[in-house]
């Protein structure tokens, strides 16, 4: 191979833009006269450089990841993008990822500073490449299946480049930006990146699981650092003005500040490194895996990144910085992360990973096998907290009181005293916990646990003790008879032991091989067998267990749904589906909808995926839909009820806004009507049958409008008939139907008219037949809340032309 020093290109020349730089590149042996040809096909062929130094790349660039070694470089040399491998920071993981790194040497100083997809991981035989059509598409070999893309086709894209800020950005003619990474930001933001409401930074994922922790921006005026967008551990307030303002962006400069801004691009809050006065240095903002937000400052004589500035000093206050079953502490080396008590160790590999946690601890022996044995350990100076859910009590009591409590509670895992003059006990009914010790910590925890011995409890097997009393009389002048006496006896006890577990091992092998018959393995159902009640893992199951699961199909609720109950008495509902998909899809949305956690969904227990049977197992909720509930009802027991229904309107639509804003992508429901709304026992709305179809892409969005606004669109006629407990609401008049609701809201003299009317006036602007007319669905619960304000929907096209004149 030999080296090409260009100087100066014309203009004519396809890839003219690298004018006036020097480039190194690889090549063949070929002559002169093709020297613009080799330049513009060079990065096709196998004798590509490993480091390729250019301002930018042309149509048809593309890095494959059977060549991770090749990257491109910035002009400046400091950035560098291709295939990226990160298993020396989160363990073993399966795959890579493709994104822009550091390129300072060291392979612990090239932090990645962006994925794609917000870390997708893909296999070695994938290649990104910038396609014909203006695309930047990640794919996989030999099948070619896109699994990212920049959706820029058809924009006139002609060239990528990588800037020496970081940023890569896609350019059509006159070097207009049409896509850049600095829009999508992942768990960094670089110097000049700015990061806008709602958009969030995610830490990476550890062990190829999705990190729970998030770095996000509140329209009031607010940075927060959140676990699982339930619990805020973080937060940083800034002063908005007094005339309405909202914050529009957070933005990190060059001097290492984070500032916040508002609409006015007016200063909120200002965050900075400790070193921002001081020489113009390399800089970034990061949340790092363990949950932890930081500013870096690149040290040139250390070679390495000194931290600047972190938002939470003591790493034990961060929410489940040790995972489940530890406790975080601190010795002179730093933060450390302990098990619970002893009895949680991890003991083998034969462990189920399940019940780990991060720190490698063992969930604790459930309580329900050691009704006997159970004791109560103290742990002085710490503070336990459930993990999932993090739904803590909080009682008043004294100390021992609270001992009291939970040992008298059979629901009560653990609790923690507060003894800095409060008097609060904090009651755990989660077995998912964790926690933080300091010996400036003015609590005492109590902690149920299993008193059984390791070998027994390590082996799985009861201890049983055999006492035959023997009296000596008769026995002292015939010592050597007594002696053949007693050998007699132990004989005979053996014997009848060797017996009983002879017929025990017959009768375990007889069962065990009846089984093996019966199914080719069940190994992940022998493992929900020992599953406590509250478990609430994502379990596979095998086509013969989901049948044993729901007694045979005896029990249907609905249309290819059935009841069942799992090994460990947790009732599930078992959905057959008819979709054509691959199983590799397949699992991939159930694992999406697996992390989904919120009041109002219906959660994900389980699949069972065969090549005859796709099955989804989810929460069974015990009360009946709302279509039974509303439109069953009669008509006096409506009357009075309006704050209830409107508390089901709202929770659904938390529930909505959970799927399209708060989720790592917006899942749409794409099948929201009444009998996709459960109740519980409280009736509370619990959504069901959603993001499958748009999760497995078998829900594909009109032209004239995208699947998030149909949700809004199908939201807005269920709203209209949580209000005025009638079905078809698109075939009637809507006029008379707003008519007969104002004319019953007098007669009753309702106090939630105020709510009533902005319940229907956010319905009938859900249902404009124009999209962009359609309100958000934050907007939505907003509304339904009573802290924003709607006004008068403008009047349908094709009826009630007077509908506005009753809701004014």
């Amino acid at each position: 191979m030999c080296e090409i020093r260009l100087c100066k290109l014309k203009s004519e020349a396809p890839i003219r833009r690298f004018q006036g730089k020097s480039y190194k590149v690889c090549c063949f042996k070929r002559f002169g006269s093709v020297l613009a040809l080799i330049l513009f096909l060079g990065f096709a062929f196998y004798g590509v450089c490993d480091e390729l130094t250019m301002v930018s790349v042309p149509i048809g660039f593309e890095i494959s990841g059977l060549d991770r070694s090749k990257t491109w470089v910035s002009q400046n040399g400091v950035f560098a993008f291709g295939f990226l491998d990160t298993s020396s920071r989160g363990g073993d993981v399966d795959g890579y990822v493709v994104g822009i790194r550091y390129n300072l040497g060291d392979k612990s100083a090239n932090m990645p500073v962006w994925t794609v997809g917000g870390g997708l991981r893909v296999s070695d035989n994938s290649t990104i490449r910038l396609n014909l059509d203006g695309r930047m598409v990640l794919f996989e070999n030999p099948s070619g299946l896109i699994v990212w893309s920049s959706n820029t086709s058809g924009l006139g894209v002609q060239k990528a480049t990588l800037l020496n800020s970081g940023n890569l950005v896609l350019m059509g003619g006159g070097d207009n930006v049409l896509w850049e990474s600095f829009n999508s930001p992942t768990n960094t933001l670089l110097p000049g990146q700015s990061l806008h409401f709602p958009q969030t930074l995610r830490a990476p994922s550890t062990k190829s699981i999705s990190s729970y922790y998030s770095f996000v921006i509140r329209r009031f005026g607010e940075l927060a650092l959140v676990w699982e967008l339930n619990v805020t551990y973080w937060r940083a307030q800034g002063h908005l003005s007094s005339f309405g303002g909202l914050v529009k962006e957070a933005r990190f400069d060059t001097n290492g500040v984070l500032g916040l801004f508002d609409t006015g691009d007016r200063t909120v809050l200002s965050i900075s490194s400790k070193d921002f006065e001081g020489p113009q240095v390399l800089r970034h903002l990061r949340i790092d895996s363990d949950g932890n937000l930081r500013i870096y400052s690149w040290a040139k004589v250390a070679h390495q990144w000194k931290v600047g500035w972190q938002a939470v000093d003591n790493q034990c206050n961060v929410f489940g910085s040790c995972g489940l079953y530890s406790l975080c502490g601190y010795n002179s080396s730093g933060p450390i992360c302990d098990c619970l008590y002893e009895g949680s160790m991890n003991w083998g590999n034969d462990l189920s990973t399940v019940d780990s946690g991060s720190s490698g601890c063992r969930k604790m022996v459930d309580l329900g096998n050691c009704k006997m044995n159970a004791s109560i350990m103290v742990l002085k100076q710490t503070v336990l907290y459930g993990l999932y859910p993090p739904l803590d009590t909080d009682l008043m009591l004294s100390e021992g009181a609270c001992k009291e409590y939970c040992s008298n509670d059979s629901t009560c895992i653990a609790v923690t005293s507060k003894n800095d003059g409060s008097g609060v006990c904090t009651v755990k009914r989660t077995s998912f916990i964790t926690g933080y010790r300091n010996p400036s910590v003015p609590a005492t925890s109590f902690l149920k646990v299993c008193q059984v011995p390791q070998a027994v409890s390590a082996r799985g097997i009861n201890p049983s003790f055999i006492s035959i009393p023997i009296s000596p009389k008769g026995y002292i002048e015939h010592e050597g008879y007594s002696q053949n006496f007693v050998e007699a006896i132990g004989l005979i006890v053996l014997l009848t032991v060797s017996g009983f577990l002879s017929i025990e091992m017959f009768v375990f092998w007889f069962f065990y091989r009846r089984q093996q018959i019966m199914a080719q393995t069940r190994i992940p159902f022998r493992k929900d067998v020992q599953m406590n009640p509250r478990y609430s893992g994502l379990i596979r199951l095998s086509y013969e267990e989901v049948v044993e699961i729901i007694a045979n199909f005896t029990n249907q609720l609905g249309p290819s749904v059935y009841k069942g109950v799992l090994p460990n008495k947790m009732p599930v509902i078992a959905k057959v589906l008819n979709n054509a998909v691959s199983e590799k899809d397949f699992r991939n949305a159930v694992s999406t909808m697996g992390a989904m956690h919120h009041r109002n969904l219906v959660s994900v227990r389980g699949f069972c995926f065969e090549p005859n049977h796709i099955i989804l197992l989810s929460e069974y909720v015990p009360n009946d839909s709302l279509d039974n509930w509303l439109l069953n009802m009669e008509h006096e027991q409506n009357e009075g009820n309006w704050q209830q229904r409107l508390d089901i309107a709202l929770g659904v639509a938390r529930a909505l806004a959970y799927l399209h804003m708060e989720c790592q992508i917006c899942v749409a429901h794409g099948n929201l009507k009444l009998e996709n709304v459960l109740l519980d026992e409280k009736l509370v709305p619990k959504v069901t049958d959603f993001g499958i179809k748009s999760l497995l892409g078998n829900e594909a969005a009109s032209s004239s409008e995208s699947l998030p606004e149909k949700d809004i669109y199908m939201f807005g006629e269920m709203l209209l008939q949580i209000v005025t407990c009638k079905r078809d609401i698109m075939g009637s008049n809507l006029h008379n139907l707003v008519s007969n609701l104002n004319e019953e809201l007098k007669l009753e003299g309702s106090k939630d008219s105020e709510g009533i009317e902005r319940a229907v006036r956010i319905a009938l602007w859900c249902l404009q037949n124009q999209p962009f007319l359609r309100p958000s669905i934050s907007e939505v619960v907003k509304v339904l809340e009573g802290t924003l304000s709607v006004d008068r929907p403008p009047t349908f096209a094709f009826r009630q032309d007077q509908v506005n004149e009753n809701i004014n």
